[in-house]
């Protein structure tokens, strides 16, 4: 049996002399075992009442051996340490198991299992080996709400985690850990909560401390965690765990996740922890990464000297382990830095360094019930957003820190501090910076930190209730990781003069950094900054002696701050402003002098200190210093003087003084339309400038435009704004349009073709033919023309020839093909072979929904010797065209485009080749099994048949409305965390520019539904079926005797690595052989019934910006329509669900009981489907809405399918299918075999 040995010299020492290997990934061993739910169960938890397959901790008791092998063989690779089996056993994870009261054994036999495990293979190589008990993240955040609807609230509060990581951290402790590792870290608080417990459990229970170990998770290339954090901001938040090592793992793989690791390597003196997943997963969530490519990637961290303990993640395996253990072997790990920088680092979502470079730090005092009457109003009206609104026009202002102080009689602090807080998090703008938590109650600053990933300043805590009161916050202070300020108070009260406050301060320092070993750097001292010029001699000095206690504290105790709020300094001018700002502004040139390094202020209320009156400034230099017993006299005269000064307020139409051409040029930028006409025609009189009046529009208007492109392009304006600027550009110019005609009428000879407005180039665009969605279309044609590229919008369903046509008629320069649906793609194979055939030479660009870059590559570019280009969406519409323009950039562009298509295609084409397909009849083996007595058929609806929707009241779809595509077809995206409806609105970037298109959203909503602008129609219909097979059959009447109509079914091929059955939407419906009744329901919604005659009205006004969001509500309302009847069915005419109550985030993220599948997507790809629901349920002729050539419905804004209320029932995609689905499919729908290969050309496993 090994000895045991001091586990933190062993890490000291053999860190500083080789690297060291962690395991790679237990869940990627455990799938490897093709395990079944009997598996999980094992002779335990027989009948248990929850699935608990893929609860891979309960493997732990259920499967002992299993994992013992596992750890073992990543031993054997070459592992110093294991991880315990017990990512998820907190009780809170095993909440969804129903083995919550299991978690204190997980984890403690996890840890003996691996601890077993470690001395065996210590015992036989005389290696040491050792135990990292796995502190996972759980499956909850404490800091983003799960409710779009609701911001403020959380599904986990910080002492719920804390109670839950205390009960793992015992069990791994009692089963033998030497280290804890706090992985895979989201969420920087639900960390803090971990940290917290670990530091409770070790205190409460006496227990010998033990290495701890931390890795975050880096979500994506943006370095930030998912709840918003930076690198760095994480590493500051989690530093007073005093970390043996720090670092990353999950995610990303090594390549991806190096530059995230040098950054928090030089931002610690930790060691660094990095374990990658095996690269990236593919697009089946497979790890392909090899262990040879693993460890080449690997090999550069140690080279490069930035790691010291590497392992693997996801997809890794112990020969990943041995390979990369293999390679780092032979490099010195990372020296620990010993040039610690003496400052203070603070963070919100990112860091504040506080140092003698920083300058005076400025926290927002506004966010303060006691410092802001309006924010106490806002808050006692229980009105938090308009508080918030508060708090970030702080830190627009320069607030550094945000003060943040509920201590008001009438209300409740605690509950107050954490629901602002918990807002402030879900605003990127606030919670970028570091937070002030501001009470006399402790309570409430308690509170207040169980809200707060970053590292805060808790403001604040005085020996005024003695030594023992001091230390025992101190301690909690700490344990969170904050800094804290002391005020200058102590038993006997308030210190005023300098020499008291320097006493206090010192005597704080001292029990601070020696009894409860605060570092010296989170120490801030408030030396009290009292009220000056109030009329009584005693207070005159208050200002002197508040500078010559800063001295002190900078001379006496090192590494501490000073703040202090500066406010208070001029309460005696409440309501002069003037003299307020300039005293303010006086005091603080002088205190920062002398080391203050921070202090509360309100940022708009300051002023420039060489920009305060000479008289004034003279006054306030007096008032501080206390040079003139007569200066609060003084003083007040000079504010009564004054009382009448304000700022002069900006003339808001300013820019109307400037000359037309810059006018023309900001109205366009602006977007604003009411001066346009006027100033158009100015410069059109302007005959010296602008001889003709196609001129106008080459010069001023084009200029203008160009500028909208630039700043579209450098991503400084946004699309909605550019749609707004061509609406303005198209006005000027259908003004100038009569005048065009007349001079070249009169001059037409002379004119030699300049009656033509130059520009970069012509482009004809159309949706093809079959396709009647163009709002994609329509704003890549806004954007386009914005760059001065003439557009030929040819509109929808355009068949080739005319395209061909118009193209050669217009001398055009680009084609570009629009479309959505995906027999689109197969039209536009058909144009590419068209335009071949017709020998032209005009690039083409492909763009829709259904398109991608890869179907351009290997289906549409071959057919086609000229460039054929993939455009994503209209943004990048600009500079492909350009490109293709440009006679020094075109056959460069062109060739890396066509090696880009070749390496797409070869790709393509191997991957068919590696492809595992099941057979059909393999597939048909293993699909869902339902056992149709214990799971049941829903019941029969309440009538049969079809009910039909006539001009229905569009005001009851209004809370149906899932915004969030709204705001995509605009372009408008959201960074975390503000991605999504409503959280966009708070983006730092398209936030204001999203409030604006949603509220013209709102305002063309109340029309269309005042003036009857938009008609809703639908049908819904209910009837007797039954599986046979892959198929559903519908019958005549409940004899089931006749068959009305049969929807064909495609089953899942793909292989896949779990038991996860191969779906069929078949297995659904109960089969005819059970002679059990089933039923199935279909619909088909539309309210574009109108809208092309309301776009027609906004395109004759040149309005491209109102159409394209009319054409955009349409589609909203459309499936709001149909989330809508889904709804009523579940409820009432199905009934299987008629007590649901679903909130509108439930309802788009499906949490309902059954689907509503429609053909051609994704459950069921083949649009020929649709046909089968138009003649069951006669829905042309009941409905009026049709459907085209290419099986497209017209009106565009509308949305069709079938309804399935089984239980079971589930979405899922169809994917790849092989040959002899394809030709048994085919003999089913009594269809030749070469159509349904067109119909299902993007799902084909095989090259036809």
């Amino acid at each position: 049996m090994p000895e045991s040995i001091d586990i933190f010299a062993y890490l000291d020492k053999t860190l500083k002399e080789r690297i060291m290997m962690l395991d790679g990934a237990m869940g990627t061993m455990v799938q490897r075992l093709k395990l079944e739910e009997k598996h999980f169960r094992g002779t335990e938890f027989t009948d248990w009442k929850k699935e608990l397959r893929g609860n891979n901790d309960l493997l732990t008791l259920t499967l002992p051996d299993a994992i013992y092998t596992i750890h073992r063989q990543y031993l054997e690779a070459g592992s110093d340490m294991v991880e315990t089996n017990t990512f998820s056993s907190t009780s809170i994870a095993q909440l969804d198991y129903g083995l919550e009261d299991y978690a204190y054994r997980l984890n403690k036999e996890g840890a003996a299992l691996a601890k077993r495990a470690c001395l065996d293979v210590w015992e036989a190589t005389g290696v040491p080996r050792f135990v990292c008990g796995a502190i996972g993240p759980t499956n909850r955040t404490a800091s983003i709400s799960p409710s779009v609807e609701n911001p403020a609230y959380r599904n986990v509060t910080f002492d719920e985690l804390v109670v839950a990581y205390a009960e793992q951290t015992r069990g791994l402790l009692d089963g033998g850990a030497d280290i804890l590792l706090v992985e895979t870290i989201f969420d920087t608080l639900n960390a803090k909560a971990a940290i917290f417990a670990i530091d409770l459990v070790m205190e409460e229970d006496n227990r010998p401390r033990v290495p701890i170990f931390i890795s975050g998770t880096i979500v994506d290339q943006s370095g930030r965690t998912l709840s918003g954090q930076t690198g760095e901001a994480f590493v500051t938040s989690l530093s007073h765990a005093n970390p043996i090592a720090i670092g990353l793992n999950c995610a990303l793989g090594a390549p991806q996740m190096k530059p995230f690791i040098q950054n928090i390597s030089r931002f610690t003196d930790a060691h660094i922890i990095c374990y990658p997943n095996a690269g990236l997963p593919n697009a089946m969530g497979e790890y392909d990464e090899s262990p040879e490519q693993m460890a080449k990637n690997v090999e550069p961290f140690a080279k490069e000297g930035l790691v010291t303990i590497v392992g693997g993640c996801c997809g890794t395996t112990p020969d990943h382990i041995k390979a990369v253990a293999e390679a780092v072997q032979k490099y010195k790990p990372r020296a620990r830095p010993t040039d610690v920088p003496d400052e203070m680092v603070i963070s919100g979502l990112e860091i504040l360094r506080m140092n003698q470079t920083t300058g005076f730090v400025n926290v927002g005092e506004r966010c303060n019930v006691a410092g802001s009457r309006k924010f106490c109003r806002h808050i006692l009206k229980g009105e938090y957003e308009e508080a918030l609104a508060i708090a970030r026009s702080q830190v627009e202002n320069g607030a550094q820190v945000v003060d943040c102080n509920f201590d008001e009689g009438l209300l409740d602090g605690k509950a107050a501090m954490t629901r602002f807080l918990n807002l402030i998090a879900s605003d990127p703008d606030c919670a970028r910076v570091p937070l002030m938590i501001d009470s006399s109650n402790f309570a409430v600053i308690e509170a207040g930190l169980k809200c707060a990933q970053g590292k805060c300043i808790v403001n604040s805590i005085s020996l005024k209730e003695g030594e023992e009161d001091f230390i025992k916050k101190a301690k909690i202070i700490k344990r969170f990781g904050a800094a804290v300020v002391v005020m200058a108070f102590d038993e006997v009260g308030q210190a005023a003069e300098a020499d008291r406050k320097l006493e206090i301060c010192t005597r704080s320092y001292r029990i601070l950094v020696d009894r409860v070993g605060f570092n010296p750097q989170d120490i801030i001292f408030d030396p009290n900054i009292l009220t000056i010029a109030t009329g009584m001699e005693e207070h005159n000095n208050y200002a002197v002696e508040f500078i010559e206690a800063c001295r002190g504290i900078k001379r006496d105790l090192p590494g501490a701050k000073i703040s202090g709020g500066v406010s208070n300094l001029s309460f005696a001018f409440r309501g002069m402003d003037k003299v307020r700002e300039a005293m303010h502004s006086v005091f603080l040139f002088h205190t920062v002098q002398v080391g203050m390094d921070m202090g509360i202020v309100n940022a708009g209320f300051l002023t420039v200190y060489d920009d305060i009156p000479k008289d004034l400034l003279q006054l306030c230099e007096d008032a501080v210093w206390n040079r003139d017993p007569d200066v609060t006299e003084k003083l007040l005269e000079y504010a009564k003087a004054h009382s009448k000064d304000a700022k002069k307020d900006e003339d808001q139409e300013e820019w109307r003084t400037w000359p037309v051409t810059e006018r023309i040029s900001h109205a366009l930028v602006k977007g604003i339309m009411k001066h346009i006409l006027e100033d158009t025609e100015e410069a059109r009189q302007d005959k010296e400038k602008y001889p003709r009046a196609l001129n106008v529009i080459e010069g001023p208007l084009m200029s203008g435009m160009n500028v909208v492109g630039d700043l579209f392009g450098k991503g400084k304006m946004f699309l909605p704004q550019v749609i707004r600027s061509a609406r303005v550009m198209k006005k000027a110019v259908a003004h100038l349009v009569e005048f065009i005609k007349i001079e070249k009428e009169q001059d037409l000879a002379a004119s030699g073709g300049e009656g033509e407005i130059k520009g970069n180039g012509t482009i004809v665009m159309a949706t093809v033919k079959g396709d009647v969605h163009d709002i994609g279309k329509n704003i890549c044609g806004v954007v386009l023309g914005c760059n001065n590229y003439r557009v030929i919008d040819m509109g929808v369903m355009v068949p080739v020839d005319k395209i061909i046509a118009t193209a050669i008629e217009e001398k055009a320069d680009i084609v570009g093909l629009s479309g959505l649906i995906t027999p689109s793609l197969e039209e536009m194979v058909i144009v590419a072979k068209e335009f071949q055939k017709a020998g032209l030479k005009i690039p083409i660009l492909i763009g829709g929904a259904t398109t991608s870059k890869m179907h351009t590559a290997v289906k549409i570019a071959p057919q086609y010797q000229s460039p054929v280009v993939y455009v994503l969406d209209a943004s990048r519409s600009v500079p492909v065209a350009a490109s293709l323009l440009d006679d020094n950039l075109r056959e460069d562009f062109a060739d890396d485009v066509r090696e880009e298509y070749d390496e797409l295609r070869e790709e393509y084409y191997e991957g068919l080749d590696e492809k595992r397909i099941l057979s059909l009849e393999a597939a048909r083996e293993k699909k869902m099994q339902i056992d149709w007595a214990i799971n049941p058929p829903p019941g029969k609806p309440t009538y049969m048949g079809t009910k039909v929707y006539d001009n229905f009241d569009l005001n009851l779809l209004l809370k149906h409305i899932d915004w969030n595509p709204f705001f995509q077809v605009f372009q408008l995206r959201g960074r975390y965390p503000n991605r999504g409806y409503p959280k966009i609105f708070d983006d730092e970037s398209v936030g204001p520019e999203a409030r604006r298109v949603f509220d013209d959203a709102q305002a063309m909503l109340k029309d269309i539904i005042k003036n009857k602008s938009l008609q809703a129609r639908g049908i819904v219909g209910f009837y007797p079926a039954n599986a046979v097979g892959d198929d559903i059959e519908v019958y005549t009447d409940e004899t089931r005797d006749e068959v009305a109509a049969t929807f064909y079914g495609l089953r899942q091929q793909s292989e896949k690595e779990t038991d996860e059955p191969y779906y069929c939407l078949s297995d659904f419906i109960a089969p005819k052989s059970t002679g059990i009744a089933d039923y199935i329901g279909m619909f088909a919604v539309s309210t574009g019934f109108g809208c092309d005659e309301l776009c027609a009205k906004y395109d004759a006004d040149q309005d491209d910006y109102n159409s394209i969001m009319a054409k955009a509500l349409a589609d909203r309302l459309a499936e709001a329509f149909a989330e809508y009847l889904h709804e009523e069915v579940r409820r009432s005419d199905w009934g299987y669900a008629s007590e649901e109550v679903l909130s509108s985030a439930d309802l788009f993220a499906v949490r309902y009981q059954g689907i509503r599948p429609a053909p051609g997507y994704p459950s069921q790809p083949d649009h020929t489907e649709k046909k089968t629901m138009w003649d069951l349920g006669a829905i042309g002729e009941k409905t009026g809405i049709s459907l085209t050539d290419s099986l497209a419905m017209d009106p565009a804004a509308s949305v069709s399918g079938l309804y399935f209320g089984h239980e079971k029932s589930t979405y899922f995609a169809v994917g790849k299918i092989d040959k002899d689905q394809i030709t048994d499919y085919a003999n089913r729908k009594n269809m030749p075999v070469k159509d349904v290969e067109t119909w299902l050309n993007t799902i084909l496993a095989y090259d036809n």
